[in-house]
């Protein structure tokens, strides 16, 4: 995935003005990793969104070029090559691995259809373990099944 220029100076304002992304969501009334999706580019903000997220990385100088990044209908996707980032890759390698595995668990306990990731949310928490800390990620999609037609 080519990382945007805007996403570049969004999240060299988010660092230099040492915030984080939970402290943004809780701003906006959003989950932490619903705004790093945003400043990804990954999902599409409203105006007074926005104008929030400039105002709180300082960026009133360009206000209206990141407004449009921000409120802009966004390309999702991490685009056509196996990405190469490690910790992307492994999220890449789970799928890969467990992808059919959690299909057919999916389909035994509610039938023929998807998971939503438009009607989705994603959490990541933190596990501490005296073995090595664990990442923990909650996934939660709507069931979508399968129109017979």
């Amino acid at each position: 995935m080519d990382i945007s220029e805007y996403t570049e100076v969004l999240l060299d304002a988010k660092e230099e003005k040492g915030l984080t992304f939970e402290g943004l969501g809780k701003t906006l009334g959003r989950s932490e990793m619903w705004v790093a999706a945003l400043l990804y580019g990954q999902m599409k903000a409203s105006p007074e969104e926005a104008a929030r997220v400039v105002s709180e990385l300082g960026l009133e100088e360009d206000k209206e070029a990141f407004e449009y990044f921000l409120t802009s209908f966004p390309n999702k996707g991490l685009g056509p090559v196996v990405p190469t980032d490690p910790l992307i890759y492994r999220l890449y390698e789970i799928v890969q691995v467990f992808g059919y595995p959690f299909k057919s668990v999916v389909h035994e306990k509610f039938g023929d259809g998807i998971m939503s990731a438009i009607d989705y949310t994603m959490h990541v928490e933190k596990e501490e373990d005296p073995a090595g800390d664990r990442v923990k990620v909650i996934l939660s999609g709507k069931f979508l099944p399968y129109k017979k037609f």
